[in-house]
This record gives structure tokens, sequence and C-alpha cells, in this order.
């Protein structure tokens, strides 16, 4: 399983709940927006490492939407401070997908630490997340996706970027379009 893949399931899920995405920087976003563009997702143009940070701020400002950010296991290795955050926090509508390739997808694929054996899984549990699921293939994931509506989820996937255009909206009209969205009230 590839990262679009995971994200292609992420999607689905978000669709079905009326989920806010928060998506993490660069080729995430890129093929978010080329799966599933929608005026409910965030696209991260800078700012690597804060998906988890945007989307737990989200989660608390609009507490009757459900919102889903999805990470990449590089970006959460330069910000664990925010499983701590999200640990205390808990909101009940907020669901963090680490996507885990191993690599730094959007500038070369250079490894990360998960591929020398760092676990995120236990490092979110031992920042005091309750909810911690690890996904290997996509089965498992699909199935979780299915099962589980806030907490952490690890996606482990395989290294590699999709071949996907740019998102071909302006910063402006990503952050008009989804506060928008955010004001809409929840269904």
């Amino acid at each position: 399983m590839k990262r679009i893949d995971a994200i292609t399931m992420i999607a689905r899920k978000a669709e079905e709940k009326n989920s806010l995405i928060v998506c993490n920087i660069g080729l995430p976003s890129k093929e978010l927006h080329h799966v599933k563009d929608r005026n409910g997702n965030f696209y991260m143009l800078g700012s690597m490492g804060l998906s988890s940070s945007i989307g737990l701020g989200l989660s608390l400002s609009v507490p009757k939407r459900h919102v889903i950010a999805i990470d990449g296991d590089g970006s959460v290795l330069m910000n664990m401070g925010s499983l701590a955050t999200i640990a205390h926090q808990r909101p009940e509508n907020y669901l963090l997908v680490v996507i885990d390739n191993g690599t730094y997808g959007s500038t070369g694929d250079q490894p990360t630490a998960t591929s020398l054996g760092t676990d995120l899984g236990a490092v979110a549990k031992g920042a005091g997340i309750q909810d911690v699921y690890t996904t290997n293939n996509e089965k498992e994931l699909e199935q979780t996706l299915k099962n589980v509506d806030r907490g952490v989820v690890i996606a482990r996937v395989g290294a590699g970027n999709a071949s996907v255009p740019i998102i071909g909206l302006s910063p402006e009209e990503i952050i008009e379009r989804f506060m928008t969205e955010c004001a809409r009230p929840s269904e």
C-alpha cells in the first residue's frame, strides 16, 4: 500500500462523516487534492510538522465537527510535543492519522527514524494517548478507519509519491473556502 492509497481511504471516511481534514505539507496535500478535493480539506502548503497541532486546535474550536489530521512520520518526528498535547486535551472529535512511509517523502525520500526502528505508536502511547492503533496493510487500515473516530492511527505504507498535478488553488482560496466550511453547522 502506498500513501495515496491510505489518503484515498481517509478521504472516503471524511466524506462519509462530513469531517474536516487538515493535510500534511507538500505531496500528501497534492495527493489528497487529486483523490478528493472538497471545501472541507485544508491543504498545508508550508509549516512542516504542524498538521497534528492545527488539527487539534481546529477540533477544539469547532467541537461539533469531526476533524481528521493527516500527518507524516517525518512531520510527527519534527513536532513530537503535539502528541503530549493531544493526550492531555483528548478531544472526542479528533483523529490523527500518521502515514508512516519511513521517509521524508516531500523532500526526496530521505529515511526517517521510523525506518531505523522508532515506533510512533509506542511514542504516542508514551505521550499519554490512550487510543492508538497501528496498521500494516490496506485491509487493517480500512477496518480501523471504519471503527475508529478518535485517537491516533499509525498507517504504515511503502515509500513513494504518486505522480499528481499541483493544487490549482491559491493559498487565499484554500483558506477562504475552508473557513467557510468550518463555520457551517454540522449535519
